[in-house]
């Protein structure tokens, strides 16, 4: 059984050990054993809900769990398989925390990292066998969506690939192929989509309950963009689309004043209950 670090224990990082503890061990880490271990409770209580609704057996849940150890030590991912890193979106911060990774974790561990848009090619550039790096972006909620961005840079080996390909496979999920470019590709189209709809809310052109329900009717969306944005988080919408504005120096990619305006106000969607919509 592989043993898979995985770094951040917020709504992805508790959402991917989750799923990795369906097929072997998980380290969760934060920044400190508080936040790990409030990660791991969270995982707890998901579980619970489904053997509430009878989608699991309670024995289903205790293994799961029992998968999972968090800890705020680094260091206690010396001897996994792959690390799956989820921290904060911020590249100054991967590129130190993968430096620290490259010391840490043997020469045949997978580092991969679940970064929204940001350059994996720049992060890798500071890892010992840059090979072994990768995207490996999930989306949320982890555990329910099926697909995850298998995201190549020019470093990354073939073998690389083709193991992190059949980790995925083995969580039930399916991978594609991505070379890494700013947004990949679902958020090279998804977040812009959204920036326009804040676009059209401040325009005045409809309310965000019509834009929603618009195309929502009107496009087969399962969710509307600005309850979409409010279930990512609006501070991530804005981090995605400053860097495909500055990646891609083209103003059509330009962040809605009005998206930066509400994260400036704290309003960040569904993780503060107030974002285009109120959440109670």
């Amino acid at each position: 059984m592989m043993t898979i670090g995985v770094i951040g224990a917020g709504t992805m990082g508790n959402g991917i050990a989750e799923a990795a503890a369906q097929v072997g061990k998980v380290i969760l880490v934060d920044i400190d054993q508080g936040r790990a271990e409030e990660g791991r409770r969270t995982i707890e209580k998901r579980l619970n809900r489904q053997v509430e609704k009878e989608r699991i057996h309670a024995a289903t849940k205790d293994e799961i769990l029992g998968r999972i150890t968090a800890t705020g030590d680094l260091a206690d991912l010396k001897d996994v398989d792959m690390v799956i890193e989820a921290a904060l979106e911020d590249l100054e911060v991967k590129k130190e925390l993968f430096a620290s990774l490259g010391k840490i974790c043997s020469a045949d561990c997978i580092l991969g990292t679940n970064t929204s848009a940001l350059s994996i090619t720049a992060i890798a550039a500071h890892v010992p066998k840059p090979e072994r790096v990768v995207g490996i972006h999930f989306f949320n909620p982890v555990t329910i969506m099926k697909l995850v961005e298998m995201v190549r840079t020019p470093f990354t080996s073939q073998e690389c690939l083709e193991n992190v390909k059949a980790f995925i496979e083995s969580l039930g999920k399916t991978a594609v192929l991505v070379e890494e470019s700013p947004g990949f590709v679902v958020n090279r189209l998804l977040i812009p989509m959204i920036n326009e709809a804040v676009f059209l809310l401040a325009e005045g052109v409809a309310s965000a309950e019509d834009i929603d329900t618009a195309m929502h009717l009107g496009a087969n969306h399962p969710m509307g963009p600005l309850a979409l944005a409010d279930l990512i988080g609006l501070d991530i919408c804005l981090a995605i689309m400053e860097t495909l504005h500055m990646e891609l120096g083209d103003d059509k990619y330009r962040p809605a004043p009005l998206l930066r305006k509400m994260v400036r106000a704290g309003r960040l969607g569904r993780k503060t209950k107030n974002g285009f919509f109120a959440y109670n």
